[in-house]
């Protein structure tokens, strides 16, 4: 089987459909990211079959549970390599989606790889989603926010809340054994305006990888103390 065959029979799995123009966006991307991966470390993933499984087709899922194609704007908190983001942007061109990281040399990959795939509508933020989370120009600003495997979810929903609209959703893409980790986080997600609206299991193709998918709904106003200072978060997560 060749790659772009796991590819794209992988996305039809999914429900998504490539076409010839995506998959070729799909193989620069994984060409600029193992180019990349030489100079500054963005994934530990090397073998070009797995970066299809376990990143492409993995961000990929995500389209099966949320309606991309009206989404509305979209914000990718802590998306590193461009994970999930960049995935879901390639399989729906449409898509308005700002991509935030704290480090500044993935925020240059990033907009070398946004320039090569020519992708519109995209933009690279080099910042702390703390400081953001506090500043007007993003604050309470997107429909969507989906992250991948950035914090606790205590911790995330205080990374991520506040960028959220009333009425929108957080997007996170969690390991399969959340409940716990879940239960400890209610009263935050509570706290930061946010309540539980789904959760999703999900295989991969090609795979024998499972993971789930939660959905939160932002139904108040994020408190405006709410990201607390840098490192704040992580250190002293809302119990």
């Amino acid at each position: 089987m060749e790659l772009k065959d796991y590819l794209k029979d992988g996305s039809k799995q999914i429900g998504i459909s490539l076409d010839d123009n995506q998959i070729k966006q799909f193989f620069m991307f994984k060409d600029l990211l193992l180019e990349w991966n030489n100079k500054i470390n963005l994934t530990a993933i090397v073998d070009e079959k797995e970066i299809i499984i376990k990143h492409f087709l993995d961000c990929l899922s995500v389209g099966q549970f949320i309606d991309l194609d009206f989404a509305g704007n979209i914000i990718d908190v802590g998306t590193g390599a461009g994970f999930p983001g960049i995935p879901l942007k390639i399989a729906y061109p449409n898509l308005k989606i700002t991509l935030l990281d704290s480090l500044n040399k993935r925020i240059n990959f990033l907009e070398e790889l946004v320039c090569q795939l020519n992708l519109k509508d995209v933009t690279c933020v080099h910042g702390r989603a703390e400081e953001l989370g506090q500043n007007k120009d993003y604050r309470e600003s997107y429909d969507l926010c989906i992250s991948r495997a950035v914090a606790h979810l205590s911790v995330l929903a205080e990374y991520t809340l506040p960028f959220i609209k009333v009425g929108g959703t957080l997007v996170s893409m969690k390991g399969v054994n959340v409940e716990d980790e879940l239960n400890d986080s209610l009263k935050a997600i509570d706290t930061l305006g946010g309540e539980i609206a789904d959760m999703k299991d999900v295989t991969i193709p090609f795979s024998d990888i499972n993971h789930r998918i939660i959905l939160i709904k932002k139904v108040r106003l994020t408190p405006t103390k709410f990201p607390r200072k840098p490192g704040k978060p992580s250190r002293s997560p809302i119990k």
